[in-house]
């Protein structure tokens, strides 16, 4: 007799901004071990914000060593999974878009440089734009350039250092180079091109040639696939992961957590609650906004208008170590402080501000503050910021005609009340928050369950998330949180000049150019006259 299929096993992993999460879910959805690896970045100077790939890497080793190795060949398996289960397909994701420039055999020429919150190429956005044209840009890859692309800081390597760039051959960013070191395969997802800008057109789904010889002359750019198409299959065999097993694509960590609570819908938006706060909202169609980053989806034929704040949860962290409390005595104390904080307000700009202000200057600015304040009335008001903060970008979503129907909760902040609760109040808008919020290592197995579901092996992946509980708004704490959104509003373009100053002061100078830099992009502006709109 033929024996019965063995049960199928996914493994995803991904790669965050202060650590590596990795699970191993069954063929329900049901997450059978989970793991993480904690990191930290490295901030070399400011506005500058690394971190080595090896680290990326290692930790996929060492989760998918602890959540598979009894399930190698002769293992003794734990009792925690089926005894006949094997691992079909593996899910990588990460936080993007990063610039990790390789040799042609895929080794590091420098540290990743990470995504938005790394604001060093401000220079050579001015650049790009005044060779390729702001309104040109915008319109042909759906967002203006800002710290969010990719583009410049390939420039800014370009310009800065002139021995790393003579050995640059390819990109990464942190999902596709464990792909490639999984299964040797150059391979980016469209999601993370579209936030490449300016190389990538998303009404083609192509990289634009001319403007990549610009920017990235002599850059080999990888092939384009959809996140959830197979990259290969891995060449050798990993603790209990199989050699020959599928590996996806795999995205950016902010679309691989919307597919694991299935926020992929016409009219739904995505909150992320992590280290950094993100929006994604999908969309009928392609949006244009000068402030918000419009990009193709997860899913061939979806298109997203998105946003990032550049802190929330990093302030939460600052103040539990400054503060030296724990975050259940630091939540039940700005739970007691009550809507308003005291009479304290907060910009949570720590680290420059991403959208809808797009100022890598703008400062943090606590107003209101008197010797009375405790630590739980700062707490409120971080949390009270934050929340301004979504408020004023889904305004901006709105704006550029993003139609907002639904709301999905994700990540970490989910997993207490208040900050949720807060959010809530202060936009108005009920928060869907889904049966598993674990993040974008669940929606990167998902993306895995895709290559076994269409075999016919898996059930069906949109039942594996349903939701937990809806928050609803306060109306009763409405009419403060109103005022006091006025007045956040109002805080920033009064202090902004007073915050600029003092970013100055604590900048340090830029590394300096090479001899051999090249020519700025502005002086090549003739070689594109006539290129496409």
């Amino acid at each position: 007799m033929p024996r019965p299929p063995a049960t199928p096993g996914l493994v995803g992993v991904d790669v965050g901004t202060s650590s590596t999460k990795g699970v191993l879910v069954g063929p329900d959805g049901a997450i059978l071990r989970s793991t993480t690896r904690a990191h930290t970045v490295d901030r070399p100077a400011p506005g500058h914000v690394e971190m080595d790939a090896a680290v990326w890497w290692d930790e996929l080793v060492a989760i998918v060593t602890e959540l598979t190795s009894d399930l190698a060949p002769g293992a003794v398996r734990g009792s925690d999974v089926p005894a006949d289960l094997v691992v079909a397909a593996v899910g990588v994701s990460g936080m993007g878009p990063c610039v990790l420039l390789t040799d042609e055999v895929g080794t590091p020429v420098r540290p990743a440089i990470l995504y938005g919150v790394d604001t060093r190429a401000t220079r050579q956005i001015a650049e790009i734009d005044a060779a390729l044209g702001r309104a040109t840009v915008l319109e042909r890859c759906g967002s203006a350039l800002s710290s969010q692309a990719a583009g410049p800081k390939i420039a800014w390597v370009r310009e800065h250092e002139a021995e790393a760039w003579s050995r640059a051959r390819r990109l990464f960013m942190p999902a596709s180079y464990l792909a490639f070191r999984l299964t040797g395969a150059y391979v980016l997802d469209h999601h993370s091109a579209s936030q490449s800008t300016p190389l990538y057109d998303p009404r083609t789904h192509e990289w634009i040639d001319d403007w990549a010889d610009l920017v990235a002359p002599g850059l080999e750019l990888p092939a384009l696939r959809w996140p959830g198409e197979a990259a290969g299959v891995t060449r050798e065999p990993l603790a209990g992961v199989p050699a020959g097993t599928p590996v996806v694509t795999g995205t950016i960590d902010a679309w691989s957590e919307a597919v694991s609570v299935d926020a992929t819908h016409v009219g739904d938006l995505m909150l992320m609650y992590g280290t950094t706060l993100f929006l994604v909202a999908t969309v009928a169609e392609p949006l244009r906004s000068e402030t918000m980053w419009g990009t193709v989806g997860a899913y061939p034929g979806t298109h997203n208008l998105a946003g990032g704040m550049a802190t929330s949860g990093a302030i939460t962290s600052w103040l539990r170590d400054l503060t030296g409390a724990g975050y259940p005595e630091l939540l039940t104390e700005a739970a007691a402080s009550g809507p308003g904080a005291r009479g304290l307000l907060m910009l949570p700009y720590l680290a420059g501000e991403r959208t809808p202000v797009q100022d890598p200057d703008a400062r943090g600015v606590v107003a209101g503050l008197t010797v009375s304040h405790t630590r739980g009335d700062l707490y409120r008001a971080a949390l009270e910021a934050t929340a301004f903060g979504v408020r004023h970008n889904v305004e901006t979503l709105r704006d550029a005609g993003a139609d907002i129907s639904r709301v999905v909760a994700v990540g970490g902040g989910t997993q207490g009340d208040l900050w949720t609760q807060v959010v809530s109040d202060v936009t108005g808008l009920p928060q869907v928050v889904p049966t598993r919020t674990i993040g974008a290592s669940y929606g990167a197995a998902m993306l895995a369950a895709g290559l076994v579901h269409e075999q016919g092996r898996l059930l069906d992946v949109a039942a594996w998330n349903p939701p937990a509980r809806v928050v609803e708004p306060d109306p009763a704490t409405r009419p403060a949180y109103d005022e006091l959104y006025r007045l956040y509003r109002d805080l920033y373009p009064a202090t902004r000049d007073v915050v600029h100053a003092l970013a100055r002061r604590t900048a340090r100078p830029a590394a300096p150019a090479s001899a051999e830099r090249p020519a700025t992009l502005s002086t090549d502006r003739a070689t594109l006259e006539g290129a496409p709109a």
